[in-house]
């Protein structure tokens, strides 16, 4: 069984930046890929970004694109967002999630069915 925890959230002006950190502990062996979403009330979880657990390749959601980026430290067994040029609109609670499912596209990674662990979510909020 995979948990995950997220920490880093908090609150943080217009322009500024944060770092997310996702610590996952149990087997990672059948890991192939992590994401990270964020959900505001009232709508749907949105996909953010997801990087391949094994060799590294990320993918990110338009709006986020040039402003976020994932990492991770295979050795930690932990993955990051750093976000960047945060705006009003970043506000969310942020989750990572880890995928057991191969898949050489991208598609499937950018969707919550994707994924068979969730983290608790962690509060990002940025005011103007």
């Amino acid at each position: 069984q995979v948990r995950l925890v997220e920490s880093g959230g908090g609150l943080v002006q217009a322009g500024g930046s944060l770092r997310l950190s996702c610590s996952i502990s149990g087997p990672t062996s059948s890991t192939y890929a992590m994401g990270w979403f964020r959900q505001v009330p009232g709508k749907e979880r949105e996909f953010v970004g997801f990087i391949r657990w094994r060799g590294g390749d990320t993918d990110y959601a338009d709006s986020v694109k040039g402003r976020f980026t994932i990492s991770r430290d295979a050795d930690k067994d932990a993955m990051y967002l750093q976000l960047g040029s945060l705006k009003p609109e970043d506000t969310a609670v942020y989750y990572c999630a880890a995928s057991e499912a191969y898949s050489a596209g991208n598609f499937v990674y950018t969707k919550s069915y994707g994924y068979t662990y969730w983290g608790q979510g962690t509060q990002v909020t940025v005011s103007s």
